[in-house]
């Protein structure tokens, strides 16, 4: 038989046999979505968004020094 086959064959049955696998999957997918979705928004703001008169030139020239500052502290 395939190896490939065998090992997803291995993994899909040892996950519908899980009884309390199944319940901490789930807490750490609650808990990668509210990391990564949720605090997002608080924390990491989109600065070139909120001001949308702004050309793409002056985007790229903002980024460029934004990149050079932290490359040289």
């Amino acid at each position: 038989m395939n190896p490939i086959r065998n090992v997803l064959q291995f993994y899909t049955e040892g996950f519908r046999n899980m009884n309390l696998g199944k319940t901490l999957w789930a807490i750490i997918l609650i808990k990668l979505a509210i990391m990564f979705l949720i605090l997002k928004i608080f924390f990491f703001p989109n600065f070139l968004k909120e001001n949308h008169k702004i050309s793409t030139e002056e985007k790229q020239d903002y980024i460029s020094t934004e990149l050079i500052k932290r490359a040289n502290p």
